[in-house]
């Protein structure tokens, strides 16, 4: 459970506080909304673990939010809470990417099984992780730019998953060696060189996005394109 974070969406301030208290006191990391203007952002800068999301929301149906970021392709678990109780509103809320759906009124116990529950069958899931554009499947071991799945040879995937793992964090042409290479004892710096233009080439053809800067004598650092 140690640093799992869930996020909360609900209009409606005492529930919201509710479940921030009931929820941290698990152990869970919690993040607390109103509406979802700000859960995009956290959503690139967080690892979440599970959206529990209310659907009358201002602005955005929940549900609908919900398509959106699946279509995006994030992948982590929803747990619907809402007044919407009707057979046709819960089908239409699994229909728009929810795990699970929870009606208002609900028992707090009941909701703590249920998260429980869904983080431990997803904890055997699709792996998949978001760094700006790109996204990482796990499962597939693919990496996809904006959508469209990049052609990498293992020893470019290899190279990308480690830059993806150490965002922001400068990188010693060694470190790459020693790390992505197993013949690295017999291996030359500049070849890390060669590699990184190769792959480069392939997930920023036009230069613009600049994932991978090179430092001068000391290494390359990844950092994720956002618009």
């Amino acid at each position: 459970m140690a640093g799992e974070i869930v996020v909360v969406v609900d209009d409606e301030e005492d529930i919201l506080d509710l479940l921030e208290y009931t929820l941290s006191k698990e152990g869970y990391e919690v993040i607390a909304c109103k509406d979802t203007k700000n859960v995009r952002f956290i959503l690139e800068e967080e690892d979440v673990s599970l959206l529990l999301m209310d659907r009358n929301l201002p602005g955005v149906e929940g549900s609908e939010f919900v398509a959106e970021i699946r279509k995006e392709g994030y992948d982590f678990p929803v747990i619907y809470i809402s007044a919407k109780d009707s057979n046709e509103d819960v089908l239409e809320g699994f229909e728009r990417g929810g795990d699970d759906y929870i009606t208002k009124p609900f028992d707090l116990n009941i909701l703590k099984a249920r998260i429980k529950a869904v983080l431990k069958r997803f904890g055997n899931a699709i792996e998949v992780k978001k760094e700006g554009d790109i996204l990482y499947d796990a499962t597939k071991k693919s990496f996809s730019i904006a959508g469209k799945e990049v052609a990498l040879t293992k020893l470019e995937h290899d190279l990308l998953l480690l830059f993806f793992q150490n965002k922001e964090t400068l990188l010693s042409r060694e470190e790459i060696l020693q790390e992505v290479w197993e013949d690295h004892d017999n291996r030359q710096p500049k070849t890390v060189n060669v590699a990184i233009k190769r792959l480069k080439e392939k997930i920023d053809p036009t230069g613009e996005k600049n994932y991978i800067t090179s430092v001068r004598g000391e290494g390359y650092i990844f950092k994720a394109y956002k618009e």
